[in-house]
């Protein structure tokens, strides 16, 4: 597998992950003020997450057009 197909199947798999911690910072939020005090290691989550994703994007369009 090449580096781009390793990138964009990491790309993939944080999309995921970032869809899935937003929906968990959404749930939450509706449950308030149940689950108080989750809601800032969930949001802390969502922010790492949407870190890294945007990271790994940079990263794999650095690399395309490079190609």
């Amino acid at each position: 597998m090449s580096d781009v197909e390793t990138l964009k199947a990491e790309v993939k798999k944080l999309s995921a992950r970032a869809m899935q911690a937003k929906m968990d910072l959404h749930d939450l939020s509706e449950e308030l003020p149940v689950g108080l005090e989750n809601v800032m290691a969930t949001a802390e989550r969502v922010c790492e997450t949407y870190a890294a994703l945007n990271e790994a994007k940079a990263s794999l369009k650095t690399m395309e057009t490079a190609s």
